[in-house]
Formats: C-alpha cells, sequence, structure tokens
C-alpha cells in the first residue's frame, strides 16, 4: 500500500482537552503528525483541527475509528488531495546581499509573494500555495539562503 500524505478534519467542541485527546490517539497509534492546524468555525462553539498524516487508506480508517469514540468529536472526513482546496502559508526570513536580491525579488514575483518587509541584509516574505508550490517557493530560497521560517500547516475546505 502507498504511503503518502492524508489529510483528516475533525469538527469538535470548542474544549480544552480535546486537541491533547486527539493527538493522544495519534501518539498511541505511532502516528506521526507532519501538520496541524486549529481554529474555531462559524460557530464559536465547533472547532476545525485539520491533520496531515502519513499513511494509507487503512491509516487513516484506523485514525477515523479511533478518534470517533472520543467524547466532543462531531465529525471525522478524509479529505482526498483531488476533491479538496488544500493550502498552506508561509512567513520565509531571506538572506539578502547584491548576488541574490534579484533573484530573490525574481521569486517574489514569480509566485505572487508578499513582500512583508525589506532591509538591507534581509527580507521577509509571505507566500500562499498548494503543497507543491510552497515546496518550489522553498527549495528556490533555500539555495538563497533562508535564515528563518515559518509554516502555518495545511488548510483545507
Amino acid at each position: 500500500m502507498e504511503r503518502k500524505d492524508q489529510t483528516i478534519t475533525f469538527l469538535v467542541n470548542n474544549k480544552p482537552d480535546v486537541l491533547a485527546r486527539i493527538a493522544g490517539v495519534f501518539s498511541a497509534r505511532s502516528f506521526n503528525i507532519e501538520s496541524i492546524s486549529a481554529n474555531i468555525t462559524m460557530n464559536p462553539e465547533i472547532t476545525k483541527i485539520i491533520i496531515v498524516t502519513r499513511g494509507d487508506t487503512a491509516t487513516v480508517t484506523k485514525i477515523k475509528n479511533q478518534t470517533k469514540k472520543l467524547v466532543d468529536i462531531l465529525e471525522v472526513s478524509h479529505l482526498k488531495e483531488k476533491s479538496s482546496l488544500q493550502r498552506e502559508m508561509i512567513l520565509v526570513k531571506v538572506k539578502l546581499t547584491n548576488e541574490n536580491r534579484g533573484k530573490v525579488m525574481e521569486i517574489i514575483k514569480d509566485y505572487n509573494c508578499r513582500l512583508i518587509t525589506l532591509e538591507a541584509n534581509h527580507c521577509v516574505l509571505e507566500a500562499t500555495g498548494n503543497k507543491n508550490e510552497v515546496k518550489n517557493i522553498l527549495k528556490r530560497l533555500e539555495r538563497l539562503g533562508i535564515e528563518d521560517l515559518s509554516r502555518s500547516g495545511i488548510l483545507a475546505l
């Protein structure tokens, strides 16, 4: 069976320990969490948690079956990459030199990144995209000198 990124969404009651209990299921079964995001929905009493893990469909089935048993879990869904919209946001601090400045600006233009700050020796840019777009941006910037990085985790509908 093919192991690949699997995106699972949880609609849960907005209570303090629900996320910890879900993470406990992952930990107990030795499933790694590759990405996680959580926030309230249009209803402030319900939180949507999106977790990306690596595995096959059997892995997803095990996670769904175990987490559905937890109190305060309202719904568990497996999002297929082809039938869902998945995006991630990154903030990247890049070292600027006379040699790489033009290439960094070219990447910002190519991927419609947003320039947040521009200083003499570095800049911070914001980019949003699907997994491959973010991967390509980081691959190109890595060669030029990434100083710091922060990722949002996958957001999905």
